[in-house]
């Protein structure tokens, strides 16, 4: 099943590690360091135009990554389930 996350952009449910508010997860020192790697290494990718509210962390055959989504978490989430 594939879910959207914004802007057109499509992924698929296996893929899809977490989905983290970017307000709370941000203030902790693991997640800045995970993000911070994540963009020095290139694993990152905007979903839309939006300031993004939430990330979502990906894994699948070429590696993982992290997509910013201008939705929130539980829309995410809901997208998900269904």
């Amino acid at each position: 099943m594939y879910v959207h996350i914004g802007s057109n952009r499509m992924i698929r449910s296996s893929e899809i590690v977490g989905v983290f508010d970017l307000d709370g997860e941000i203030t902790t020192a693991d997640t800045k360091r995970f993000l911070r790697r994540a963009e020095r290494e290139g694993r990152t990718e905007l979903a839309g135009d939006d300031l993004p509210r939430s990330f979502v962390v990906t894994a699948n055959a070429d590696g993982d990554g992290v997509i910013y989504t201008r939705l929130t978490t539980q829309a995410v989430a809901q997208r998900a389930t269904k």
